[in-house]
């Protein structure tokens, strides 16, 4: 089992979200996340006073996957949320060691 976690511009979550679902990925954990990476952040106006704007607005989207999964899953994700431009994104993928579904006491690949 793997956890994949991605980090994207917001508009494209529900893009995300329809690809995982035609591939047959049912869950997911999304977090509204502020980061910064080569984008560096903008400057904006507001009220005649010019401010920096660092940190800027991401989704951060965990999904845990079966091992034959993953391939499918990750272009799914990329697919879906690539714009092209700086800022897309980036996916990581770690290893799982355990699943317990808390309800059932399922564990491992039936827990998912």
């Amino acid at each position: 089992m793997k956890l994949i976690t991605t980090i994207i511009k917001p508009f494209k979550l529900d893009d995300v979200r329809e690809a995982l679902s035609e591939i047959g990925i049912q869950g997911a954990t999304v977090t509204e996340v502020k980061g910064f990476g080569r984008q560096k952040g903008h400057t904006e106006m507001y009220r005649g006073a010019e401010y920096s704007v660092d940190f800027l607005p991401k989704i951060k989207i965990e999904v845990a996957v079966k091992d034959d999964l993953l391939d499918s899953a990750i272009e799914a994700i990329s697919g879906a949320a690539k714009t092209g431009t700086i800022g897309d994104g980036k996916i990581f993928v770690s290893e799982m060691m355990q699943t317990i579904r808390i309800r059932t006491g399922e564990s491992g690949d039936d827990a998912l």
